[in-house]
C-alpha cells in the first residue's frame, strides 16, 4: 500500500513538474527567425516577394501581417506583389504570452521602365485615346481616328477641336527626364501670329500595365497660374438637332456658348462615335487675351513664351521637369511613357471658326539629337 501511495505521489509530482515546465515555456518570449533578413528592400512592380517566419523555441504565438498599417493575413507568411512604384510598410509581428517580437520591413519599388534599344522610335508609337472637342474639322481628316493614327512613328496632322479635345499617345521607351534638358517636341501648325496653343500632360507606367490609367501631370508653361489660367475647369458639348447645327456648350463657371458653323464644312461638328446627346471633357483652361479680332479679316492669336503645344514654329521644345500634380506643387519625374495634349483656349474667331490645337508629330529629343 505504501508503495502505491508514493507512486501516486511520484506521478502527481510528475505531472505538476510537467504542467508547470509547459507553462514556463508557453509565458517564453518567441525566438523568430525571418526568412527575409534584410529590412530594406528594393522590388519591382508586378514582381511577388514571399515574407515569412519561423517561430524556433515552439512558442504558440499569434502572427500579424501588416502594411501600410492594414492587417492583411494571420499566417506565418504573407506574399506581397507591388501594384505600382513607390514605398511600402510591412511589418509582422509574433505576439506570445511571454513576449512579442516584431520585425519591419521598409520596401522601395522603383517605377519601371522600358530602355531604348537601337529599333526605338523617336516619335510616338502608341494611340491609346483620341477624344475631340467638337470642330469644324472633327469626323473627317484632319479629324477622325485615321488622322489620329497617322502621326504614329512619323509627322503627319491630327485636329482636337474646340477647347478639351484630346489625344493620349505612348512611347515604345520610357523619356528619360534629363537634367536641365527639354525632353520632347511636340509639332504643330502655328504661325508667326496665330498660334493655337495646347496644354501637355505626362504620365509615368507606375503600374507598368502598359496602360495611361496612372496619374497626369500637367506641363506648367509660361501662363500657369496668371490670370485668365484655370484649373480643374470642365465644358459639356451638346449633339445638336440637326446634327450640322451650331454645338451648345456649358462650362463649370455657368457660361454658355456654341462652337459655330460655317459655310466651309457642312458635316457635323460633334465627333460622330460620342454615344448619347452630350458628353464632358475636363482639364485646365488658358487665357484667351492674346487673341486679337479687332481686324476682322486679320485676326490674330499671339503664341505663349513657352510650354504648349501647337504654340511656337519648328516645334515646341517641352522639359518634364516642369510637370506639377493636382496641387499645383512639382513633382520629380524620373521619366514618362505616355503624353496627352489638351486644346486649351476656348474661343470662336469669326469666320476662323474655332480655336482648335493641331498635332503633326511628338518625339524624344534625346532620340532626334542621335540621328
Amino acid at each position: 500500500m505504501k508503495i502505491k501511495h508514493y507512486l501516486v505521489l511520484a506521478l502527481l509530482g510528475f505531472s505538476v513538474l510537467t504542467s508547470c515546465k509547459k507553462d514556463e515555456e508557453e509565458k517564453r518570449a518567441p525566438a523568430v527567425k525571418m526568412s527575409i533578413t534584410d529590412k530594406e528592400l528594393n522590388g519591382k512592380v508586378n514582381e511577388k516577394i514571399a515574407f515569412s517566419a519561423i517561430i524556433e523555441n515552439g512558442v504558440a504565438v499569434e502572427h500579424t501581417w501588416t502594411l501600410d498599417g492594414v492587417i492583411k493575413t494571420t499566417e506565418s507568411s504573407f506574399a506581397f506583389t507591388p501594384p505600382k512604384s513607390g514605398i511600402y510598410n510591412v511589418t509582422y509581428t509574433a505576439k506570445a504570452e511571454g513576449g512579442t517580437f516584431t520585425y519591419v520591413y521598409i520596401l522601395n519599388v522603383g517605377i519601371p521602365t522600358v530602355p531604348t534599344t537601337p529599333g526605338s522610335s523617336s516619335f510616338v508609337t502608341r494611340l491609346l485615346e483620341y477624344n475631340p472637342a467638337p470642330g469644324q474639322f472633327i469626323n473627317k481628316a484632319p479629324g477622325n481616328l485615321v488622322s489620329a493614327e497617322g502621326i504614329l512613328g512619323k509627322k503627319g496632322m491630327v485636329t482636337l477641336g474646340a477647347w478639351g479635345g484630346y489625344i493620349v499617345l505612348g512611347f515604345d521607351h520610357t523619356v528619360i527626364n534629363e537634367v536641365n534638358k527639354d525632353d520632347i517636341i511636340v509639332y504643330g501648325n502655328p504661325m508667326p501670329n496665330f498660334a493655337e496653343p495646347g496644354i501637355i500632360w505626362v504620365m509615368q507606367d507606375e503600374n507598368g500595365n502598359g496602360l495611361a490609367d496612372d496619374t497626369w501631370y500637367e506641363i506648367a508653361g509660361s501662363e500657369f497660374n496668371k490670370p485668365g489660367y484655370k484649373r480643374d475647369y470642365s465644358v459639356t458639348y451638346t449633339k445638336p438637332n440637326p446634327v450640322t447645327a451650331d454645338v451648345p456648350w456649358k462650362d463649370s463657371d455657368g457660361n454658355t456658348g456654341v462652337v459655330k458653323t460655317n459655310t466651309f464644312h457642312k458635316q457635323s461638328y460633334f465627333p460622330e462615335w460620342v454615344k448619347g446627346d452630350e458628353y464632358i471633357l475636363k482639364g485646365s483652361k488658358l487665357p484667351s487675351t492674346g487673341i486679337n479680332m479687332t481686324v476682322p479679316t486679320y485676326i490674330t492669336s499671339a503664341p505663349f513664351a513657352w510650354g504648349y503645344a501647337d504654340n511656337t514654329a519648328d516645334g515646341d521644345k517641352i522639359d518634364i521637369a516642369k510637370a506639377v500634380d493636382k496641387d499645383g506643387k512639382n513633382v520629380a519625374l524620373a521619366g514618362i511613357d505616355f503624353i496627352k495634349i489638351q486644346t486649351g483656349i476656348q474661343a470662336n474667331m469669326g469666320w476662323l471658326g474655332e480655336l482648335s490645337t493641331e498635332v503633326i508629330g511628338v518625339e524624344d529629343l534625346s532620340l532626334v539629337k542621335a540621328k
